[in-house]
């Protein structure tokens, strides 16, 4: 427990040498108490026994994990001295500090030395001899994600815990192999998990919704091993259901609570990843508490503290929950790495991002690949505007052509002489653009990318990736760029904005929270007129 004793030095000459004494002793015992040593602290007392029951007492009740103890004024009448203290408790679990004023009685001893003279009212005001202090902590319920039409994305579901408990473990290797089949995770975590709990200890494999468990029951049920555990857990429709977009919530690590910054509990439901994580103090609200002082039957006496928390209210996306299903049943069991995203031209409203299973993170949003074909689009628009050609003007499209000592080829090597470029966009004729990106103005293959938004570092709320390009240094480079092969990448979001760019006639900020257009760190540019033009050949 970190500790802040605020106070000020004495210059001599400013106060008695009595009213040093006894400012001394009572930072001493403060500076003791805010760090939480309970024994030094009621050393500096009178009754340390007692007081350091008490003290003990307190801060477990309290589970402080900072303390601003600030020394006030020294105050005699008649016989008794007293020094006034500010108290300021971080507490565990709350978002706000509780704090209080207090007062210390100060005596002087048989040795001459002044000491706190102990009792309750020390830690508070309104403590007695055999009271306690009391934190009553309520969470409120977390607010949904919606979809686009305000519909809940995650609910509040029954689920199964499936977990081991170590010590009936026949075979641990037969049994991850087990689990790691029917529940498709990783065999080696399930062992690794399980070497380092103790016996009896229930070790969780993977949460299911109860549906998803029973349809792998019998599978694992009688593994020797495991066990299970019942609940309801906040989740989506379906286990894939916009994942990882939409994230997990769960018991967080230390890291995560970390993260998550005050007011939350180890044993809290908190967002772990994706939306759950990014929104998770406006999704979980904020915890109501009172302290109370109780008396040695448990009833409450006073109140002394109290926070007035708030619920959580929903964070509205952008998503369509039909389309958003459509896509992710295109990429079940889709063993590479595949995404989706769908956009809507006229808004730049994200409605769907789905990700296969074995995607090893947000891909559809975040990853980084060559465009390929894809970005023909691109340079069909500089060829388009530059006038280099026309749709109906005649092109070649060898099976294979040599430029600056780089062969590139078609598919297969197909030739289909001399088409127009309609002809050759729709067959994706590589080496039609890459001949065509030779004749282009210098910086106009650029120009374009950044209208179709590559370099804009669009910012939503979860990591993005708005494509990049690199300007060739030669021109086998600029023609390796005109047909996706070069060194420009995109993401599957990139992609989708190219097209909804094309469908639209302009570049759409990318929207995936209701309300909040992503900015730019480049603005796009205007798309050219020319931009209409590929409504014709690519219809």
């Amino acid at each position: 427990m970190p500790l802040v004793l605020v106070g000020a030095l004495l210059v001599a000459g400013g106060c008695s040498s009595t009213e040093s004494a006894q400012r001394q002793a009572g930072q001493v015992f403060l500076a003791a108490w805010a760090k939480g040593d309970m024994t030094a602290a009621a050393k500096a007392t009178d009754d340390p026994v007692n007081a350091q029951r008490v003290l003990q007492a307190t801060g477990q009740a309290l589970n402080s994990t900072a303390a601003e103890l600030t020394p006030g004024a020294i105050t005699t009448m008649k016989d008794a001295t007293t020094m006034a203290f500010a108290a300021s408790w971080t507490l565990e679990g709350l978002p706000a500090p509780w704090r209080y004023q207090g007062k210390l009685a100060l005596v002087k001893g048989s040795d001459d030395q002044w000491r706190v003279h102990w009792q309750p009212q020390d830690v508070h005001p309104q403590l007695g001899p055999v009271d306690a202090l009391v934190v009553n902590r309520t969470l409120p319920q977390r607010a949904p994600i919606l979809d686009g039409a305000g519909q809940p994305l995650i609910t509040e579901r029954d689920t199964v815990t499936v977990g081991v408990e170590p010590k009936l473990v026949t075979n641990l290797d037969n049994l991850a192999a087990a689990l790691a089949s029917a529940l498709h995770i990783n065999a080696r975590d399930v062992i690794n998990a399980v070497g380092q709990a103790k016996p009896t200890d229930f070790v969780p494999v993977v949460t299911l919704r109860e549906s998803d468990y029973r349809a792998v029951q019998a599978k694992i049920h009688d593994l020797p091993g495991t066990v299970f555990r019942t609940g309801t857990q906040l989740v989506g429709p379906s286990r894939h259901f916009a994942q990882p977009l939409l994230g997990q919530v769960g018991k967080p690590t230390a890291e995560a609570l970390h993260q998550a910054g005050p007011g939350y509990l180890p044993t809290d439901q908190i967002g772990l990843s994706g939306l759950q994580q990014v929104f998770n103090s406006q999704l979980a609200g904020a915890p109501s508490a009172t302290i109370e002082i109780h008396d040695a039957q448990g009833n409450a006496v006073a109140q002394v503290g109290q926070f007035a928390g708030h619920p959580g209210s929903p964070v509205r996306t952008t998503l369509d929950t039909r389309v958003q299903q459509a896509a992710d049943a295109a990429l079940s069991g889709v063993g590479l790495h595949a995404a989706i995203v769908a956009v809507r031209p006229s808004t730049g409203e994200i409605v769907a991002v789905a990700n296969s299973d074995s995607a090893p993170f947000d891909i559809a949003l975040a990853g980084q690949y060559p465009p390929g074909s894809t970005f023909k689009i691109v340079t069909a628009t500089a060829v388009l505007s530059s006038g280099v050609a026309q749709p109906d003007g005649p092109v070649p499209c060898p099976g294979t052509v040599t430029i600056d000592g780089r062969t590139i080829p078609n598919e297969n090597a197909f030739n289909l002489g001399t088409v127009s470029l309609t002809d050759a966009f729709a067959h994706s004729c590589n080496t039609s653009f890459a001949l065509l990106s030779q004749k282009l103005p210098p910086g106009a293959l650029d120009q374009v990318a950044a209208e179709y938004g590559f370099e804009a570092g669009w910012q939503l709320p979860v990591s993005s990736f708005s494509g990049s390009y690199t300007p060739a240094k030669d021109g086998a480079g600029q023609a390796a760029n005109a047909f996706g092969q070069g060194t420009d990448l995109v993401s599957p979001l990139s992609e989708a904005l190219m097209a909804a760019t094309v469908a639209h006639g302009s570049t759409p900020a990318p929207v995936l929270v209701a309300g909040q257009p992503a900015t730019a760190n480049h603005p796009p540019p205007s798309p050219p007129a020319a931009i209409l033009v590929l409504h014709r050949i690519n219809p």
